[in-house]
């Protein structure tokens, strides 16, 4: 097995990682999905044509990254949900990932953003509304990134089969 395949091997896999770790927060994400594309034009060996898939897959990387961000903050901002309430259910969800296996992560960020929002508003009604917004404003933000990272990862898909029939 060449060392190209190898390195074609490896930054597949990471790819996969990162798109694990959008959804999974814990995990790198598109960070890690921005390298491999760089580590396989790199070292891939498929010399300018991985330099365009690297040029063109990281425009979706960076699009899903900004849109991402975007779609949230400007979501959590329109319902008014102050940064603290975020960090408190990162916090939680870094808990739940240990008192509850392959839920936790979830459980304990809804649970963390549903106390931080009712000690602020210190009504459960407010509180639950005010979570459940910045549950789908978070969702929402994932999901844009996700999608942008299936193309990018679709793109370095499509560089590594020409670069095979090459």
């Amino acid at each position: 097995m060449s060392s190209e395949t190898v390195v074609t091997i490896l930054c597949g896999l990471a790819i996969l990682l990162g798109l694990a770790g959008i959804i999974i927060p814990v995990l790198p994400g598109s960070v890690l999905i921005g390298v491999s594309l760089l580590a396989w034009a790199i070292w891939g060996g498929v010399g300018a044509a991985g330099w365009v898939v690297f040029a063109v897959a990281m425009v979706f990387v960076a699009a899903g990254m900004t849109a991402g961000a975007v779609l949230t903050g400007r979501k959590l901002k329109q319902h008014a949900i102050p940064g603290r309430s975020i960090v408190a259910g990162l916090v939680g969800g870094v808990a739940g990932m240990f008192i509850i296996p392959v839920v936790g992560l979830f459980v304990g960020f809804a649970a963390g953003l549903l106390v931080s929002e009712f000690l602020r508003t210190r009504e459960f009604s407010t509180a639950a509304r005010s979570s459940w917004a910045a549950l789908k404003a978070t969702g929402l933000g994932m999901l844009a990134e996700f999608g942008l990272a299936c193309l990018a990862a679709s793109t370095w898909v499509i560089g590594v089969w020409i670069a095979a029939a090459g």
